[in-house]
């Protein structure tokens, strides 16, 4: 059985820090802490732990120009952040004063963290929309799917809104969810006010470094088993899956489009391969390429990207018309994009999926599914609430519907 997890773009040497402090990827892990000025991503290729404000950054496409400017006092400047799902929105960008730079966690990431299991006593949970309110709006998309609409495909969303007293300790949060999924792209970013933006996406959106360019599309899910005979057989049916397929068939085709203006040479796999979270199987495709122009930066490609079918649905205009009258709540940042850029156009742009938004004593989940014409509303609520799970663990409180 193939996986994707050998064709995550390759590991480099760890680059030297830009500023004073912890060297390794466990003590940056140790030395954040979440605040307006704080930013953490931990990658498959490297470890940064940003911190102070040089300068605040709300429009993705005037980035580039901040970035090519020259930095008192010296020193690599890098741009980390989070975009949100409407590309219209502000974004939530920053030059940061100091940044730490290591390797990425090591893989085995050591005995995993133990999970607070005083949580299941501690938080209260709220679904929005309710189970019942989340089945009838993709019956509705799948009704709007069949009829003479040209939507093919929409996503729809739900949130899990937790609450506890004190809220919940992020740093350890964060660690938490490295070590589960250590091949996954873990963040913790300020997202406005004393809001933080907290998640373990698996999926690549894009990467840059020099002229190599590497997007890893992930569409058709299914939920991990902890029967290793069930597990195994889930995912021998989801490579065979025509829903599935056809799913990830329209991310692929929307990936393809988007990159082949900027690259001289694009090699996109005949079929997907499988990659595996803690939770989740997906069906993954690793598309690379080579820039037609080398001055073509990471940020540039993913906001050419953003919104990929696999977050929004095709046609993008349809799609996005359809969430907006089917979610009953705004996505902010949760969908959009998050991750890192340097003045040379390096950089690593993830999609912002298995995240929460957590604000004092509230954390606000966020999960979705991708609809088309054969979803049934019940399986992709089952979806929902198994993509739950990467967030539920690092609270520690067990499934939710």
């Amino acid at each position: 059985m193939t996986t994707a997890s050998e064709l995550r773009p390759p590991t480099p040497s760890p680059s030297p820090s830009t500023g004073p402090g912890p060297r390794t990827a466990a003590d940056l892990l140790a030395a954040y802490r979440p605040g307006p000025d704080r930013a953490l991503l931990a990658t498959p290729t490297r470890t940064l732990l940003a911190e102070g404000v040089h300068r605040a950054v709300d429009d993705p496409a005037a980035a580039g120009r901040l970035l090519g400017q020259a930095r008192p006092g010296g020193g690599e400047r890098l741009l980390v952040g989070a975009i949100p799902f409407d590309p219209a929105a502000p974004a939530r960008l920053f030059v940061p004063e100091r940044v730490r730079r290591a390797g990425p966690v090591p893989e085995p990431a050591g005995v995993p963290l133990a999970t607070d299991r005083a949580g299941e006593g501690r938080w209260r949970s709220r679904a929005v929309p309710e189970p019942d309110g989340y089945r009838a709006a993709v019956a509705e998309a799948v009704r709007r799917l069949a009829g003479d609409s040209p939507l093919e495909k929409v996503v729809l969303a739900r949130t899990l809104e937790l609450t506890a007293p004190g809220g919940s300790d992020l740093a350890a949060m964060a660690a938490r969810l490295v070590h589960r999924d250590p091949h996954g792209y873990t963040f913790a970013v300020p997202a406005g006010g004393a809001t933080t933006l907290i998640g373990a996406s698996p999926e690549l959106l894009v990467s840059r470094r020099g002229t190599r360019v590497v997007s890893n599309p992930l569409a058709g899910s299914a939920a991990r088993s902890a029967d290793p005979v069930e597990d195994r057989r889930r995912a021998e049916a989801l490579l065979e899956s025509p829903k599935d397929l056809a799913e990830h068939a329209f991310v692929v085709d929307a990936v393809r489009a988007a990159l082949a203006p900027f690259c001289a040479e694009l090699s996109v796999p005949a079929r997907p391969a499988l990659l595996r979270t803690a939770a989740m199987w997906h069906l993954s495709s690793t598309v690379t390429g080579v820039l037609r122009e080398p001055a073509t930066s990471a940020l540039e490609l993913a906001l050419a990207l953003h919104p990929t079918p696999a977050v929004c649905g095709t046609p993008t205009a349809q799609a996005r018309a359809a969430i907006g009258e089917l979610e009953p709540f705004d996505r902010g940042l949760y969908t959009g994009v998050v991750g890192w850029g340097d003045a040379s156009g390096d950089g690593e742009w993830v999609v912002t999926l298995r995240c929460a938004e957590a604000d004092g004593d509230r954390l606000r989940l966020f999960a979705g599914a991708g609809v088309v014409a054969a979803s049934d509303p019940e399986l992709e609520l089952a979806e929902t609430a198994a993509k739950f799970r990467t967030f539920l663990h690092a609270v520690g409180l067990a499934d939710a519907r």
